[in-house]
């Protein structure tokens, strides 16, 4: 079992902090020869399968690296394209690790106020007055909870869909977040959290809550 992520949402939809605590990686490197079987294509600045799945390599999966070093978007890490590179028979044989594309600052941004919005649609379409809006969303490799404050603060948790005691986790970070941030003289409200010991306390409360699932007093 696992906590994956964590996201702090203002009231207007902007995001104010974001931890990866694990991120599973399903990567597989494999080595070619020309031509390559494989069809890829750029899309949002990343090189992504098109077409052509085999030994575990999956359509949208992006090129991470090619022989060992690291890809930078759409480039090898000397600064090729990457497509063009592909084309010359002269670079092959070649290793490429594909995987799951790795989340932009401006992509969790853009997801952080796409909740938001369906969190206030989700309130709306309820037919009682005073909806709590979206707690909780399900799929079948993860969970994602949802705590809103008085105030409009979402506290968002991406977890394990085993992961107990994530209602208590939530309201420990909310904890953490009023003592550790409100508190501080330097932070100002809806802006992002940049506390060392926010950081601390919260890497604290996920490891408890991975290994005991449950807050004791004093916790």
């Amino acid at each position: 079992m696992a906590i994956f992520s964590v996201y702090v949402v203002n009231k207007a939809g902007g995001l104010i902090y974001q931890y990866d605590n694990y991120v599973p990686r399903a990567e597989v490197e494999k080595t070619f020869s020309f031509p390559l079987d494989l069809v890829l294509k750029v899309h949002d600045e990343k090189v992504i399968v098109s077409f052509g799945q085999r030994d575990g390599i999956r359509v949208g999966h992006a090129v991470l690296s090619i022989n060992g070093v690291d890809v930078n978007g759409r480039s090898t890490g000397d600064g090729k394209e990457i497509l063009e590179f592909l084309k010359d028979s002269a670079n092959y044989p070649v290793s490429i690790r594909f995987g799951r594309a790795r989340l932009t600052s401006n992509e969790k941004l853009m997801l952080a106020s796409m909740f938001h919005s369906l969190f206030a649609i989700g309130s709306q379409l309820s037919p009682e007055v005073g909806s709590s809006g979206i707690e909780m969303l399900e799929t079948d490799t993860f969970k994602l909870h949802c705590f809103q404050t008085l105030t409009g603060i979402k506290f968002i948790v991406l977890a394990d869909p085993r992961q107990a005691g994530i209602d208590a986790l939530l309201r420990k970070i909310y904890e953490i977040y009023s003592d550790y941030a409100l508190k501080n003289p330097f932070y100002s409200l809806e802006m992002p959290i940049r506390c060392e010991l926010f950081d601390q306390n919260l890497k604290s409360a996920l490891e408890i809550a991975e290994k005991a699932g449950t807050f004791g007093p004093g916790s």
